[in-house]
């Protein structure tokens, strides 16, 4: 699965695909206003919050899948129709577009890539940008669903015990419990490992080789064929994991619920520390 395009692979293609702008921070809400700033030629802003989840509810977490339906009618309003290539970025290294890329794939569009780098990249290598927004006419996509596996709650609990390889996605000091700036309890599921998304990038906000990701991964376990399910705070940054286990070779799940989901069950055990628990 090809899952990252380079900035000049993009400026030199001929026939340019839809782009989407995705840029969206936990506790920032200046996305929008930054693209209206700028962003790239034709991009169409994509608001995280109001188009790629649904509402948050205590039995699915703070960023539940969208319906298909509501999905479909919202990638028309995007403009996407059948058949179209579509590229996805954001300014945070992915870590937004990445949900974009993960849930269209999810709903059956077979060619979605990530901007490696985003819009910083794209600006090195010498693209332009635009300021306003782009509103395009309707589109007629068919989303059909099916194409990315997911984890249930249960599922991703059972993993670990089953001889699967269950990875934490969030950032090191919410996985050993130190910290936790938006979900009710601290802690990780037992059994997870750690796994910082941002560990997955070069300095310059690009992924790493695929040779450093296989062995980043092969590292943490994900080797010999084995059952990978990835989950973070809400499904977003887990997102971006399973981006990069992905250009590494190693088809994983995805927990939509995650953390969220997990610890607003008082009866869950949440692990602390360093180690999978």
């Amino acid at each position: 699965m090809k899952v990252l395009i380079p900035a000049g692979e993009l400026l030199a293609a001929a026939d340019r695909p839809r782009l989407l702008d995705v840029r969206w921070a936990l506790g920032d809400d200046r996305g929008r206003e930054r693209y209206l700033e700028a962003h790239l030629p034709g991009a169409v802003f994509v608001d995280l919050e109001a188009e790629l989840a649904d509402p948050p509810s205590r039995e699915g977490g703070r960023h539940p899948l969208p319906s298909l339906q509501r999905l479909q009618d919202t990638a028309r309003r995007w403009g996407l129709r059948t058949g179209d290539r579509v590229v996805v970025y954001d300014d945070t290294g992915g870590g937004a577009a990445a949900r974009a890329w993960w849930l269209l794939r999810w709903a059956g569009i077979a060619d979605v890539r990530l901007l490696d780098g985003g819009l910083q990249a794209w600006q090195r290598a010498g693209g332009a940008v635009e300021a306003g927004e782009v509103v395009p006419p309707p589109g007629d996509v068919v989303l059909t669903g099916g194409g990315l596996p997911t984890l249930t709650l249960e599922e991703a609990a059972a993993l670990p015990a089953e001889g699967g390889l269950l990875l934490d996605a969030r950032a090191g000091e919410r996985y050993r419990g130190e910290v936790e700036p938006i979900d009710p309890r601290a802690g990780h599921v037992p059994g997870a490992v750690s796994a910082p998304t941002t560990q997955n990038l070069a300095d310059d906000g690009t992924f790493l080789p695929v040779a450093a990701l296989s062995e980043r991964f092969a590292a943490l376990g994900a080797a010999n064929g084995r059952t990978v399910g990835v989950y973070c705070g809400s499904g977003v940054t887990a997102a971006h994991e399973v981006a990069a286990l992905a250009e590494a070779g190693i088809d994983a799940a995805l927990w939509p619920g995650s953390w969220s989901q997990w610890c607003a069950d008082p009866d869950r055990p949440a692990a602390t520390g360093p180690e999978p628990g």
